[in-house]
């Protein structure tokens, strides 16, 4: 009997820190911004991620209009959104940032939207926890563009991590070697309170509903295959 109160009051306990949550102003843009560089990516199939690679991605991270000062001069991080799919179904995103790296093809882009596959558990049990260095401890490969996947190569196809940058209007496979991927834990704890992991929100469905801000980016997500 005492077991089950333990266990009902550590429930409420996170059910009222994930109701008293709520996201910022700054934090609803990010989520509609990612929105965006989804939908308008998937408006052109033959410069989009390939359908097969996307139906089989464990998860997707989407990284906003990052721009170049963040990378070459230090001191700010690219912030986005990652969501991944559990039982079929896209889960409830969570903020993510990147930190920099020496990603030469970024020069002299004023900006650029970053979207990264993962492709596997590994690669996501990996995301959820600490920081990950992509080339280090999760392999990133730059992803194949256009309708067919047979265009990929044996090291994209062996990835834990594909990565892709769009950058006036042309949309690519990047290398993001070097680069430091980790939760954003204050604006995480903003969305879904105190005390709600990460993995939680993604693998344990701590945040059932999806939290009605966050909807725009899993619609995004819901791509429709193209004949």
């Amino acid at each position: 009997m005492r077991t089950r109160i333990v266990t009902i009051g550590i429930g409420l306990a996170t059910m009222s820190a994930w109701l008293s949550a709520a996201p910022s102003t700054r934090e609803i843009q990010r989520v509609q911004e990612a929105a965006a560089v989804l939908t308008e990516m998937h408006q052109a199939s033959d410069k989009d991620v390939p359908q097969d690679l996307w139906d089989k991605a464990a998860c997707v991270i989407v990284v906003p209009s990052l721009k170049k000062a963040a990378f070459i001069f230090g001191g700010e991080y690219g912030k986005g959104l990652m969501s991944c799919r559990r039982n079929g179904v896209w889960s409830a995103p969570i903020f993510m940032e990147i930190e920099k790296g020496s990603w030469g093809l970024q020069i002299g882009a004023q900006s650029i939207d970053l979207v990264l596959l993962v492709m596997n558990e590994g690669g996501m049990e990996k995301l959820l926890g600490n920081k990950v260095s992509l080339g280090v401890e999760a392999s990133v490969a730059a992803g194949p563009v256009g309708r067919d996947v047979r265009a990929a190569t044996d090291i994209q196809m062996q990835a834990e991590i594909l990565s892709y940058s769009r950058t006036q209007g042309i949309f690519a496979g990047v290398n993001l070697s070097g680069g430091v991927v980790k939760p954003d834990e204050s604006d995480n704890q903003d969305v879904y309170g105190k005390g709600v992991s990460p993995k939680d929100v993604v693998m344990g469905g701590a945040a059932t509903p999806t939290p009605p801000e966050m909807l725009p980016f899993i619609r995004a997500l819901d791509r429709t295959p193209r004949s």
